[in-house]
């Protein structure tokens, strides 16, 4: 997977109950399914209108309202149910066939029949196109796919996989109709032609406008009329602005920290308010282990033995997260507290100077901390300044911060040219194998030049092979407790997921989950 554009100002939790949910958005209330059209603003873009190419939430937001999967993520649920598909399994006992079944009478928005071919057309293009911005990275494992007749769908895969149902329930299975798409380029004019719940209207710079696909045959049950996505283009004030006046239902993805607690704080009869979900957005300090300074296995240390977790959510994040300790989030099967565990809660001074005295380093430690803003939203900035600033008042770091340009950011990772970076990282799939393969496997989208034998050659493997995937839970614990000894990145703060939603409008608590599956189909508001 590749890092995708996230703002982690207002960044998610995985785990939390529905019960915790709390606000307007909450309830059913009489007039769900009166059929209103609901207005949603939201700070990120979407990049993509075709399914090969995008790989950001933005552009997964609009694939997985007007493209079917073969299969989908249920409300609340992380285990993947038939969408598309009347039934889907592993026939063999290696989990490298995958057999599907499709459901009758699938169509198309523009009204076009939905079989095999479509879905094998969808997965050769991709592959074949094979875009850098888009999903095909997550199938290194897929070798060809066969159409034994209209209704079957046979996935033979290079290696054991039992993620696999889990990879083609996300947005990258997202099904489109073979005779709309070029089978070797991008489409870039605006438009997709999907089979599921709602079909999109127009798409441009300030908005996309969807409504409902009346040729829809699934597992959605769609309680309005229609929705309309307005793009903030990162413009936080606005974005408030814009909630406040009335002029969106719901502000999804872009309110900073400040404007949070603000509105939750706020008296009640503002005709707003928040709602809090969960899933499993995560950010990490990245080291690069060929840097002359963070690859010293005794400065990682003691920057896990400085860093104050709990001091960055209160002055920076002011309670919108959550303290990480591990690289697989809480909430996530096969999490454990491995960094906790290793560097405890408290930053310690002394163990932090005694593993640099065992690295032979006696004086300072300088240090530039890179951020990019851009991309991880203007709290990132803070939030490094803020780590700097722990790491220099030990006296024993001369730390400081760089922040460029996302472009630039990503040249000079690639290039080895940042010691210590910052990534965030939204799951395409509620699985620890989405939080471990894409970091420390082949092709690491990292880049910090790390590489463990057991993890890649034993770990990760053995874990793909397991279809119960509560069975991988040593494995997954095992891979933790190396990457809390050895360090190549350092686990931060797991994010809270918030929305802010107008009086009258319902559902919002179906759609922030840890299946990051945002369902327009479940909103609602009074007419």
């Amino acid at each position: 997977m590749k890092i995708r554009n996230q703002w982690p100002v207002l960044p998610i939790v995985a785990g939390l109950a529905s019960g915790l949910l709390t606000g307007c958005g909450t309830e059913s209330g009489d007039s769900a399914g009166d059929g209103s059209n609901v207005v949603v603003g939201m700070s990120d873009d979407v990049l993509a209108t075709d399914p090969a190419s995008g790989y950001d939430p933005g552009s997964w937001l609009l694939f997985n309202n007007v493209f079917q999967s073969l299969l989908s993520f249920p409300k609340g649920a992380t285990e993947p149910q038939p969408e598309a598909a009347e039934s889907c399994a592993f026939t063999d006992t290696q989990t490298t066939v995958y057999k599907c079944t499709l459901k009758d009478g699938l169509k198309f928005s523009n009204g076009d029949e939905l079989t095999s071919e479509d879905v094998k057309f969808s997965f050769d293009r991709m592959l074949k196109i094979n875009d850098p911005d888009g999903p095909a990275i997550m199938f290194p494992m897929l070798d060809k796919v066969e159409t034994p007749d209209d209704k079957t769908v046979v996935f033979r895969l290079n290696t054991a996989d039992a993620t696999f149902p889990s990879k083609i329930a996300s947005g990258a299975g997202s099904i489109v109709a073979h005779g709309q798409y070029d089978a070797d380029g991008l489409r870039k004019d605006g438009k997709a032609v999907g089979s599921g719940p709602y079909q999109l209207d127009s798409f441009d710079d300030g908005q996309a406008v969807f409504s409902v696909n009346e040729n829809y045959k699934g597992t959605a049950k769609v309680s309005n009329t229609g929705v309309t996505l307005k793009f903030f283009d990162g413009d936080q004030t606005a974005l408030k602005q814009a909630i406040q006046n009335g002029d969106v239902d719901i502000a999804y993805r872009g309110l900073t920290a400040g404007d949070i607690a603000d509105t939750e704080k706020a008296d009640d009869g503002t005709g707003v308010e928040v709602v809090e979900g969960s899933s499993a957005e995560v950010q990490h300090l990245v080291f690069n282990m060929d840097d002359p300074v963070a690859g010293k296995l005794g400065v990682r240390k003691a920057i896990a033995h400085l860093l104050d977790r709990e001091a960055l959510i209160k002055n920076v994040y002011q309670g919108t997260a959550t303290p990480l300790y591990s690289i697989i989030p809480a909430g996530i099967a096969g999490h454990n507290t491995a960094f906790f565990d290793t560097y405890g809660a408290r930053p310690s001074k002394a163990k932090a100077q005694a593993a640099l005295r065992k690295e032979g380093i006696t004086g300072k430690v300088k240090l530039t901390l890179w951020s990019t803003p851009s991309r991880y939203g203007p709290a990132t900035d803070q939030e490094l300044n803020a780590i700097a600033g722990q790491l220099n008042a030990s006296g024993l770091f001369d730390a400081d911060v760089k922040s460029v340009s996302f472009g630039q950011y990503e040249k000079d990772i690639a290039a080895g040219k940042y010691g210590v970076y910052v990534k965030g990282w939204v799951p395409d799939y509620p699985d620890a194998d989405n939080f471990t393969a894409p970091f420390f496997g082949k092709g690491n989208v990292l880049s910090n030049n790390y590489d463990n034998g057991t993890i890649t050659g034993s770990l990760i493997p053995r874990t793909a092979a397991l279809t119960n995937r509560a069975a991988t839970d040593k494995e997954f614990g095992e891979l933790q407790d190396i990457v809390a000894d050895e360090l190549p990145v350092l686990p931060v703060w797991q994010a809270k997921q918030y929305a802010v939603v107008r009086d009258g409008v319902y559902g919002l608590e179906y759609c922030l989950d840890a299946s990051t599956v945002f369902r327009f189909w479940e909103l609602s508001k009074d007419a």
